[in-house]
């Protein structure tokens, strides 16, 4: 139970109608979930108004009304408190409400278009590796040291995050390492939220169907770095074209780093092959188990966040050459003498990476067969790309459906193909179903041939129409590998 006034700390109120002095037992944005006491958060969202609920939220036992315009009527038991935005404002009441907890532990925030859940997945990894008490916010789920947490987006909602942060803190954890998606950034998800260190892994086309430009898009991410403190620092990659405007205007200190450009952080990719790659940085050579060059990246952003917390450089190499792939992240399933690769690439720009580092380990005698969809009602203009991107590395490529939610797979399908140029198009294969499109991958494949599965990663489902059905990439194509001849 908290005081309003002490909920209003650092809010920007236009107008507070009612009793200040009352007891708030919860807060929500979702009038179902309200009971005796709550205080209600009248939301615009995208698909519905919070405003329109405000009278049901009543009726639920609210006692407090947090919006931006006041409804008709005003019932005289009832607080409301007028802001200008209401998103923001809620945000910082989350935190409010659970002490905010980001500044009880070390929060490390990490954005960019690919790389976000690995880089995050290593340094909980790393610090779990080294006794330390640390917490995980992503895509995959969220970890309270060893206890496990499902969750639907990059960024939870801000009560979802405050909620999970002061667990965390009730459990003794140091350290949190944090998704931070763009999509959370614009909605203010994070607002109020302390961090320590922020995070830019890199930027290439991904959710044009939210953000409507790729420019918008740059301008979503930055936010995140313009708001971080003096007292913070940002790490950016300095090999993104991107990576500059990030920090061009943020009053944290600042840290690079990179493979080919001058930076704070450098790493050297000594050899890479599917059993993991040997790098070098700042003169330590490490044999990790993580392979793809991409993943070069990712495992020198864990590195150096490590060494900006003080932890012993020693200590973090020898961390990360025992880490193992993320679940559903070039995740490697080798039987019959053919190997498979699970990963989440769902953008051009990661599923380029994906295929590029595996033409790499593919011999000329052998092919790379590359299963790949796009999903429905999300950003329609990268289809066309991953069409042309996929045609064009692979040996094979078999098209089908991903999550096409409600659209039809048929028509995703078709706008990939306009992505093939005609050199391409004998090599193009047309699967609807996803199962049947990865046996017949393997079913393609002989010996030593790579057939890598793309889009899904750690997802244990599909989501067709408004059914949301069971469904496994690694599982499937596991499957489907210990069967072939």
């Amino acid at each position: 139970m908290k005081k309003l006034d002490y909920l209003l700390l650092n809010i920007n109120t236009i107008k507070i109608l009612g009793d200040k002095i009352i007891d708030i037992e919860s807060i929500t944005n979702n009038s179902e979930k309200v009971s005796e006491k709550s205080m209600f958060i009248a939301i615009k969202g995208n698909n519905s108004d919070g405003h329109n609920y405000i009278d049901q939220a009543i009726l639920n036992g609210a006692k407090c009304i947090v919006c931006q315009i006041l409804p008709e009527k005003i019932v005289n038991s009832i607080t409301y408190i007028i802001v200008k935005n209401v998103r923001s404002e809620y945000s910082k009441i989350c935190s409010n409400f659970f002490d905010n907890p980001s500044e009880k532990l070390n929060l490390i925030g990490i954005t960019g278009t690919n790389g976000k859940t690995t880089t995050a997945t290593f340094l909980y990894e790393i610090l779990k590796l080294q006794n330390i008490k640390s917490g995980l916010i992503s895509t995959n789920c969220i970890k309270i040291q060893d206890k496990k947490f499902d969750t639907n987006l990059t960024t939870p909602d801000s009560y979802e995050i405050n909620f999970y942060l002061n667990e965390m803190v009730s459990h003794g954890v140091e350290y949190c390492f944090m998704e931070v998606s763009s999509h959370s950034i614009v909605q203010d998800r994070i607002k109020g939220l302390n961090f320590k260190i922020g995070v830019f892994t890199n930027i290439s086309h991904d959710h044009l169907n939210y953000h409507k430009t790729f420019k918008n898009y740059i301008e979503a991410k930055k936010i995140f770095f313009d708001n971080l403190s003096s007292k913070s620092i940002s790490l950016y990659n300095s090999d993104d074209k991107n990576g500059r405007i990030m920090i061009q205007n943020t009053s944290s200190k600042i840290k690079s780093f990179s493979i080919h450009k001058n930076s704070d952080y450098k790493i050297k990719i000594v050899e890479n092959n599917l059993e993991g790659l040997v790098v070098e940085i700042q003169k330590n050579v490490i044999h990790s188990r993580i392979s793809g060059n991409h993943n070069a990246y990712n495992l020198l952003a864990a590195y150096a966040v490590c060494d900006l917390l003080g932890l012993e450089k020693q200590k973090i190499t020898q961390s990360l050459s025992i880490l193992k792939s993320v679940e559903g992240r070039f995740e490697v399933i080798s039987e019959n003498n053919k190997i498979g690769i699970v990963d989440f690439a769902h953008t051009p720009d990661a599923i380029k990476k994906v295929l590029l580092s595996l033409r790499e380990y593919v011999s000329e005698k052998n092919k790379l067969i590359t299963i790949v969809g796009c999903g429905g009602g999300r950003d329609k203009l990268k289809r066309f790309k991953m069409g042309s991107i996929s045609s064009s590395l692979s040996d094979i490529s078999i098209y089908t459906s991903d999550n096409p939610r409600d659209e039809d797979p048929n028509q995703i399908i078709k706008d990939m193909l306009e992505g093939v140029e005609i050199e391409n198009r004998d090599k193009v294969l047309v699967i609807q179903n996803r199962e049947k499109a990865i046996e017949k991958g393997v079913k393609l494949s002989n010996e030593k041939d790579v057939v890598v599965v793309l889009g899904k990663g750690h997802e244990k489902y599909q989501l067709i129409g408004n059914k949301k059905i069971e469904f496994s990439d690694k599982e499937k194509l596991s499957y489907y590998l210990k069967r072939a001849v």
